[in-house]
């Protein structure tokens, strides 16, 4: 996919895009707190082949290829400000019929854009996002953390993120074990999902229990789905590709 930095609003980012069929959907994927478009590897291309559709990965501001962000700081609601980005930048390109693959971060994202942009998100495939805090998850930042400190984990980040590490990583922990981030919880939002939703996790998890998967099923307004994978962790699209490949690919062969 050729490769390009569009400016949304202002910012600068980084986005691969591959359209085949224009009367086909687009999968957009979402990274996670420190991924890249480049850290999805051919996944994006396999999946879009599997299900015929057409493709848009990006990188998040300060991620990737796109330009830094301003500051480590973040608010609560960061999340919901990356939806309506997201939401612009598809205006932008004038892409209004798409189904989000968001991981972790990016699954988070996706079910916000979705219920805030309910016109343009066609489905929604969720895996490994979160919609509330919990013990476990503080737990996985906190043991990043000792590793970012201790293991050659920065040097690794540099190679996609370049001189941006340090403030990208800041701003995914930091966030997360403030006080005021105890009360996150965008369950509220989740009953304006009209669009079909498959919700994909590992049983092992590191970063989210499977209350995440079941009280947001449970909510949205649309059809759903849940693929639980036994003994996966955080990342099944790595760990096990070729089962999300192929569940991914059959949930949008169903809709589309």
């Amino acid at each position: 996919m050729e490769g390009r930095i569009i400016d949304v609003k202002g910012q600068k980012l980084y986005i691969e895009y591959h359209c085949s069929d224009k009367k086909r959907p687009t999968i957009v994927f979402l990274h996670d707190s420190l991924g890249s478009v480049q850290l999805w590897r051919d996944f994006p291309a396999k999946l879009s082949e599997a299900a015929q559709c057409n493709v848009l990965a990006y990188d998040r501001l300060g991620y990737g290829r796109s330009y830094p962000m301003p500051t480590h700081e973040r608010p609560v609601n960061y999340m919901e400000l990356e939806a309506d980005l997201l939401n612009n930048l598809l205006a932008e390109m004038n892409i209004d019929h798409t189904i989000l693959f968001g991981h972790s971060d990016g699954g988070t994202i996706a079910l916000l854009t979705a219920a805030k942009y309910p016109e343009r998100v066609k489905a929604v495939i969720c895996e490994a996002g979160h919609i509330f805090v919990e013990e476990v998850t503080l737990k996985g930042v906190y043991d990043a953390w000792e590793a970012y400190k201790t293991t050659n984990l920065p040097e690794r980040l540099q190679k996609y993120h370049g001189d941006k590490v340090e403030t990208l990583f800041r701003a995914w922990t930091e966030t997360w074990t403030r006080d005021d981030y105890r009360d996150w919880n965008i369950e509220h939002f989740l009953k304006q999902i009209i669009c079909p939703l498959l919700f994909i996790q590992g049983e092992a998890d590191e970063y989210g229990t499977l209350d995440q998967v079941e009280k947001t099923v449970s909510q949205v307004s649309g059809t759903s789905e849940k693929y639980i994978i036994p003994g996966v962790g955080h990342t099944p699209h790595k760990e096990v590709p070729e089962l999300v490949l192929e569940r991914a690919a059959e949930f949008i062969g169903n809709k589309f």
